[in-house]
């Protein structure tokens, strides 16, 4: 075997020295970063269009936060996976989907059921008149969000199975031009989005009425509720009283979140008229639901299991949603 050359010791020598050099600097840089999620760091929170936490961020009323916007519930909860938010609100899927995914979280409060802020979309002329009518057609929808769990229920209503339909997974934005364009026959799909969809030529088949009940949940970070338990009741709390303060005012309400969320006036009027709903605390009964959803996925073979959901619920924070 032929024996290194000095020279060539001497550069394998220098590289081994700049490796732990390099891991030494990673290293200091991610203390800092550690260092820099400290007490007096800002809430990182996760929102989405049209929720009560956008009115929260369109008023200013929450003080040392930071704010990212997403597009649905799955795409938060893929955020709390990479640690880069605090708190988060999606519909009733998500979590469980997440939660089947490994992700650290928990369910620190809710709302009221919002069955009428999500539906069953078609074209006015189509010949459609029930969701058992979409039997072998196509319908659109976004995987793992809150129109999920409503599909679940329809099939189940209407003694159907996923083997009955074409399903295809759509996010928001590419679900309307495809649902305007015929490459769907149906969308399910959530407001504000809905409220955008509604013109003329389209007609609402079905809601979530006596089928899901669409409530918000409100997602925390475990670093979080350990580390930061009286920021996040504080932050918790200016939620659920912006929120309280857009019920009594709905004219006021609408004329901020419209243009915060680039939708025009008499669109946010209509949706928040049936989509906006007073928070709730998180009780056994709430666990029990949401593991109720969590088990028909399961079954459905939708997500992997065994999924403990109810154990996520966490009521230390109940008292900012009474």
């Amino acid at each position: 075997m032929r024996t290194p050359s000095r020279p060539r010791r001497r550069l394998g020598a220098l590289l081994t020295t700049l490796a732990l050099v390099a891991a030494a600097a990673l290293t200091a840089c991610g203390d800092e970063a550690a260092d820099a999620r400290g007490d007096d760091a800002p809430l990182r929170i996760g929102y989405q269009r049209f929720g009560g936490l956008s009115l929260v961020k369109a008023r200013g009323d929450a003080k040392n936060v930071t704010w990212s916007l997403f597009e649905s519930g799955p795409a938060l909860t893929e955020a709390l996976k990479a640690g880069s938010i605090d708190i988060g609100q999606t519909g009733e899927a998500p979590p469980v989907f997440a939660a089947a995914g490994k992700i650290p979280f928990s369910v620190v409060g809710t709302s009221q059921p919002i069955p009428q802020g999500e539906a069953v979309l078609v074209k006015a002329g189509s010949p459609y008149r029930s969701f058992a009518d979409l039997r072998g057609r196509t319908v659109a929808l976004n995987k793992g969000s809150n129109v999920h769990w409503l599909l679940v229920k329809l099939l189940e209503a209407n003694k159907m199975t996923l083997a009955d339909i074409n399903v295809k997974y759509l996010k928001p934005a590419e679900g309307r031009p495809a649902f305007d364009n015929g490459q769907v026959d149906a969308w399910i799909i959530w407001d504000p989005y809905f409220a955008l969809a509604e013109r003329p030529d389209v007609r609402v088949l079905a809601d979530a009425t006596g089928l899901a009940g669409n409530r918000e949940y409100v997602l925390a970070a475990p670093e979080a509720v350990k580390n930061r338990t009286d920021d996040v009741r504080a932050f918790l709390d200016t939620y659920r009283r912006t929120t309280d303060w857009g019920i009594a005012h709905p004219t006021e309400r609408a004329a901020v979140l419209a243009p915060e969320l680039k939708i025009p006036l008499d669109v946010t009027t209509r949706a928040l008229a049936r989509s906006a709903k007073p928070l709730a605390p998180v009780t056994p009964e709430i666990g029990a639901e949401l593991q109720a959803i969590a088990d028909s996925f399961v079954d459905l073979k939708l997500v992997p299991g065994p999924v403990d959901i109810a154990g996520r619920v966490d009521g230390r924070f109940n008292e900012a949603f009474r």
